[in-house]
């Protein structure tokens, strides 16, 4: 397996352990709620403190892997995203899930943007979306997984033994650290030792000039919608679906199954276009048919439009989640890439992190159609923001970063 391939598997199988944690939340929600006898928006913090965790992770392993490499703290992000899961097993009230949920939120928020940034130096920049693409798609076989493994376990076992399975990502993390070789790319950048490369992952470089500072706004902004919309849509509507359509654990983990299928073509399918048509254009044309089709499928009835509705909204709405590691590694340069991946996106996860308590407020103070609503205008905001993007190209972002260490 040449370079480029073990990169792609190895972020795969990192963001496949990660998308399975958060789904495991979402299924075990009702018995944590019915254990520790919380209200719907007290559980829903379980997720916005997990997403809190992650922009911390994010940004401290962030600044690490642009200082230190790449691969290195890639596996101890992996170790302590499995700790925090196998201790949320332990938890004896709302309070210890809380911690061991942000315990595993910084783990999880230091591998995506480090796995990224590795796939983006390994890849033609013509062929950096398909293989965005490949990497996102490692969350959707997490969700597939996670729905899998919650039907066989939680009937029988219980929540907290779905928990304990968090203790496998400990053998990848040897895995990797085993057979995966430092970025090339980040190797050079610390063999020419400039003035760039002392001040490696510094927060400072993301807001260098007003132009750089308005695009990692703007980035921020779509990050975190995109977050927003997928929490909304996927921590409470299998639950929703349990009391409102009468489905069973077993029949709410088909719908999820058939959202993450419509999510994984969107995925690819958005790669392709990314790579042939441009960023902004694919990005447009999704996030626009992610309002309609969120929009729309409150209005959706009976089991073959629940299946139906939810893996077009999948398509379109996740679909774009496949763009954001090439789309925000193509505005940084190398030395503070790893900085601003993480950065961004987990700002994103933090922030629209909140969006579970509020889409719970609104599904039990409301109903579906409101919540949906809320989801889709969120969609026409992140099109605003996209349009303003400037691509800046890597000579010239070097050059920018190079002024600001001086």
């Amino acid at each position: 397996m040449n370079y480029r391939n073990k990169t792609v598997v190895a972020s795969v199988a990192g963001l496949t352990l990660e998308g399975m944690d958060i789904m495991f939340i979402s299924f075990a929600m009702s018995m944590i709620i019915a254990e520790f006898h919380i209200d719907l928006a007290t559980g829903g913090l379980i997720s916005s403190i997990t997403n809190i965790g992650m922009l911390i992770g994010g940004v401290i392993f962030g600044i690490l892997a642009d200082k230190f490499g790449r691969v290195r703290v890639f596996t101890y992000t992996v170790l302590l995203f499995a700790v925090g899961t196998a201790l949320t097993g332990f938890a004896a009230n709302v309070e210890q899930v809380y911690a061991s949920r942000f315990i595993a939120g910084i783990g999880a928020g230091g591998e995506y943007g480090i796995g990224m940034a590795l796939v983006a130096e390994a890849w033609p920049k013509h062929k950096q979306g398909r293989a965005s693409s490949y990497v996102s798609i490692g969350a959707q076989f997490g969700v597939i997984l996670a729905a899998l493994l919650s039907s066989l376990i939680l009937p029988i076992f219980g929540w907290r033994a779905l928990f304990f399975v968090g203790i496998i990502p400990v053998i990848f993390a040897f895995m990797v650290r085993k057979n995966l070789n430092e970025s090339p790319e980040w190797l050079q950048a610390q063999k020419e030792k400039t003035a760039v490369v002392k001040n490696n992952g510094k927060l400072r470089q993301l807001f260098a000039t007003p132009r750089t500072a308005m695009t990692t706004i703007s980035l921020a902004v779509m990050a975190t919608v995109q977050i927003a919309g997928y929490n909304g849509l996927m921590i409470w509507l299998p639950s929703m679906l349990q009391q409102s359509q009468g489905l069973s654990v077993s029949s709410s983990a088909l719908w999820t199954i058939s959202t993450a299928v419509g999510m994984i073509i969107g995925m690819l399918t958005f790669g392709q276009f990314m790579d042939r048509f441009g960023s902004k254009r694919t990005f447009g044309i999704f996030l626009l048919a992610s309002a309609c089709a969120v929009f729309l499928y409150s209005y959706a009835e009976g089991s073959a439009g629940l299946l139906i509705g939810g893996a077009v909204v999948g398509f379109f709405s996740n679909g774009m989640f496949a763009g954001y590691g090439a789309l925000i590694s193509s505005h940084y340069s190398v030395e503070v890439r790893s900085t601003a991946t993480n950065t961004i996106f987990n700002f994103g996860r933090a922030l629209g992190g909140l969006s579970p308590i509020l889409v719970g407020y609104l599904l039990q103070s409301y109903d579906m159609t409101v919540a949906m609503t809320y989801l889709a205008g969120l969609y026409c905001i992140s099109f605003i923001f996209m349009v303003s993007l400037k691509r800046t190209g890597e000579k010239k972002v070097k050059q920018m970063n190079a002024q600001s260490a001086l």
